[in-house]
């Protein structure tokens, strides 16, 4: 939570961390930060601007962008790192810090762990004097640099109708310029940040407002972007939603037929709903399935040349033209495939038959040794029974928040999976509090 576990005293001693080694390892240009609309964005940002002046170098504030931006910028403008100020899709209350090396994928787990063992040791760290103090400068234009890569990247859209949600997020201002700018016809939503709206009941984790808008107007699709945009999630032109999974299978398959896609393969989390793989199968497709978390789809995406990846939570990486996740990007990729195959987003719904699938959470004040408790061992192994061969259970901490996911799948009615993962989820509670 931002100003409490987040609070302007670890931003500081992140970013003088931060600095110091990156002049230790020789790379002592400049360090770029961006942020989303959150209200705790500005303190953090003071906060971090500050560390890293104190440890001799320069900081440049890139304004309000997303995190896709920041990472591209940071590799574009030869920094020495990126920080990216935002909590992606989780609530107002929250905030945090995604850190970028040049070549804007997010800094090893070697660089991450030597700055948490200096974060206790930051007094000890060296003070520059005088001219040796780092400075601050503003630098919003480059966002241009951003939007006009993307911009080169996508086709005329002119005659296109499209509505999008803009979460009250880092976007707001962006995604209607691109998308205006590529000829398309724009129906705008939830586009004006007070620093406390961001992701309130909009954006790709509530695109209900959305899909009222798209069958309201007429268009042809609706993008629903996150608090920081590398996600999203689209609406077709009858008002249904369309998530990562059914995203990644349309794009999977266009780069298929392009010959684009190596070894006919793409990368996606345990969290994909069965129903994926099926469809892949039968369209000649591979799926590797990694853990939970864009790192993990990046590194195996990275370790095989795999082109395309992604989250059932509209994540999705396009590895030929960015290094993270890219909501904007998968926005005109989608803008592309229709354009070009000259299809509604209804018609590849018929692609991907789904298993039933619901997840619920449980606040928890600790996320360990729930996995030897054996009265949860005992309910797991009940669940799995009922459900079936062909069901998946699936346990896991949020990375960001303070909860125990429960995801319950298989060949059943959603109340009966409903009631099997809230028992489940009832048990760690008890646990884990």
């Amino acid at each position: 939570m931002a100003n409490l576990e987040l609070s302007p005293e670890m931003a500081f001693r992140i970013g003088r961390i931060c600095a110091y080694l990156l002049k230790k390892e020789g790379k002592d240009s400049f360090i770029v930060i961006g942020k989303d609309t959150r209200k705790s964005g500005d303190m953090l940002q003071g906060a971090l601007v500050a560390g890293i002046c104190s440890s001799g170098m320069e900081a440049r504030t890139l304004g309000i962008l997303s995190t896709p931006a920041l990472a591209f910028l940071t590799r574009k403008l030869e920094a020495a790192a990126g920080i990216m100020i935002s909590a992606s899709h989780n609530p107002i209350e929250d905030n945090g810090l995604k850190i970028f090396a040049p070549t804007g994928y997010k800094i090893s787990d070697e660089l991450e762990a030597e700055l948490e063992k200096l974060y206790f040791e930051e007094d000890r760290l060296p003070r520059p004097q005088g001219g040796a103090i780092g400075q601050v400068r503003e630098e919003n234009g480059a966002v241009e640099l951003y939007t006009d890569y993307l911009k080169d990247l996508a086709p005329d859209l002119s005659g296109m109708h499209i509505a999008m949600d803009c979460g009250h997020g880092a976007v707001y201002k962006l995604a209607p310029e691109v998308f205006r700018a590529l000829g398309a016809k724009i129906t705008v939503l939830n586009d004006s940040p007070n620093g406390v709206n961001i992701n309130v009941q909009c954006g790709s984790t509530n695109p209900s407002a959305l899909q009222e808008v798209v069958k309201k107007t007429g268009a042809q699709l609706g993008l629903a972007f996150d608090g920081d945009a590398d996600r999203l999630i689209a609406v077709d032109e009858k008002g249904e939603v369309v998530d990562g999974d059914l995203l990644m299978l349309i794009f999977a398959l266009y780069l298929q037929k392009k010959k684009m896609l190596t070894d006919n393969t793409f990368v996606t989390t345990v969290m994909s709903n069965g129903g994926l793989d099926v469809a892949a199968q039968e369209n000649g497709l591979n799926v590797i399935r990694t853990s939970v978390g864009d790192r993990y789809v990046l590194e195996k995406m990275l370790e095989g040349g795999y082109r395309l990846g992604g989250e059932q939570s509209g994540h999705l990486i396009f590895s030929d033209f960015s290094t993270t996740g890219d909501g904007l990007l998968s926005a005109i990729k989608l803008a592309e495939v229709l354009q070009e195959e000259g299809r509604p987003l209804s018609s590849y719904r018929s692609l991907m038959t789904r298993l039933p699938q619901v997840t619920v959470n449980c606040r928890v004040s600790r996320k360990d040794g729930w996995e030897e408790n054996p009265a949860f061992q005992e309910a797991l192994q009940n669940v799995r029974k009922q459900i079936g061969p062909y069901g998946r259970v699936l346990v896991r901490p949020s990375g960001t928040e303070p909860l125990m996911r429960v995801m319950v799948e298989g060949p059943a009615e959603e109340s009966a999976l409903h009631s099997l993962a809230s028992e489940l989820a009832s048990i760690l509670a008890q646990i884990l509090n």
